[in-house]
């Protein structure tokens, strides 16, 4: 495998065309980056999770206080997952906060999207507004849920309603 380095704290950090071989072989891909920047494109390796594990807010970016519930809804603790970013950083602390969840097998992309673009790996990019049922999809946390969480009130501004369907992905996030 093509490893970047010691693993960090359990996570060990991989260059993006062994990310694509584990992927091939079964491993799950889960995209951390914003909605915005996975609507620009994404690894075209199957199906796709896109969950963020930061928002933009006014205030700066904001960790998603959902995150690991999210994710809890579309994996086990037990699956292979690839976590990738925009360039490895954010998946690194996205992969530590899964490991420290007790996911037992997690594996960062280092490089991101940026690398996997720099090689001409292919990408694939979400359909938007199409009528026809895509399969399911995780979508943003609602915004009523966030507010549970006293931190995150009021400052995330996040949809009421759920997206129309924009990609195939491998699960859903009620």
């Amino acid at each position: 495998m093509g490893s970047l380095g010691s693993p960090v704290y359990g996570v060990d950090t991989i260059d993006v065309l062994a990310a694509k071989d584990l992927v091939a072989s079964g491993h799950y891909y889960l995209d951390v980056r914003t909605e915005e920047e996975f609507k620009n494109g994404f690894p075209d390796v199957g199906k796709v999770i896109n969950i963020p594990y930061l928002f933009i807010t006014p205030e700066g970016r904001v960790k998603n206080p959902l995150f690991l519930e999210q994710v809890s809804h579309a994996y086990s603790v037990e699956d292979k997952i690839v976590v990738g970013c925009r360039s490895g950083v954010r998946s690194l602390d996205a992969g530590l906060d899964l490991v420290r969840a007790g996911y037992k097998h997690i594996v960062n992309m280092g490089g991101g999207h940026l690398e996997w673009m720099k090689l001409h790996l292919p990408v694939k990019k979400p359909l938007i507004d199409h009528e026809e049922e895509l399969g399911e999809m995780i979508v943003p946390a609602q915004k009523e849920r966030a507010e549970d969480n006293n931190e995150m009130k009021n400052k995330i501004e996040l949809p009421l309603e759920k997206p129309k369907p924009t990609c195939e992905v491998e699960a859903q996030v009620n």
